[in-house]
């Protein structure tokens, strides 16, 4: 692991080593075994930053799931544009069936918003909402982030499939700006 690492124009040092993260994704991982044994949920991830983590954490779950990816944007560098976009969507019936929506990160919840909105009209049976990072601060609606493996403060952080301009996502550890 590299203590520092620079990214185009931005320097990152390591603020949560993979170790930690595994540990989250593992306490996550029993939360949802325990709501959800003996049914049948979808895990709808949202790319590109859920990647790694929807990857370790569907790999921790012991009951059966259908999985799916939504692509939203709304960010340009380090800020957020403000407008959500949304290319992809689910491609089969969730009516009825129990949702598990996995995010990288849940900051102003623009993005989360439009994407339930979306999800409300395929009329599931359940959604709940799964990410690796919270930001309370910026937190902006009142709907519940029913699972979170880290509650931060504003600082821009990348690794573990968030990215800055697309660039750091492969890093297995999370990294912050070293100002």
């Amino acid at each position: 692991m590299a203590d520092k690492i620079k990214l185009l124009d931005k320097t990152f040092r390591v603020m949560i080593p993979a170790e930690k993260i595994n540990e989250e994704v593992e306490r996550v991982a029993v939360q949802l075994n325990e709501r959800y044994k003996g049914r049948t949920p979808v895990f709808l991830g949202v790319l590109s930053g859920s990647f790694l983590f929807f990857g370790d954490l569907v790999r921790k779950i012991d009951f059966d799931c259908q999985m799916a990816f939504v692509k939203l944007s709304s960010y340009e560098g380090t800020e957020t544009t403000g407008e959500v976009m949304q290319q992809l969507g689910v491609d089969f019936d969730i009516e009825g069936r129990d949702v598990i929506i996995v995010e990288d990160i849940v900051e102003t919840g623009h993005s989360m918003n439009h994407l339930l909105a979306y999800l409300r009209t395929k009329k599931p049976a359940s959604i709940v909402i799964c990410t690796l990072f919270y930001k309370p601060e910026k937190f902006l609606y009142d709907y519940p982030i029913d699972y979170k493996a880290f509650v931060i403060g504003n600082e821009f952080i990348v690794g573990y499939g968030l990215d800055y301009n697309q660039l750091g996502r492969n890093l297995k550890d999370i990294y912050v700006i070293d100002e």
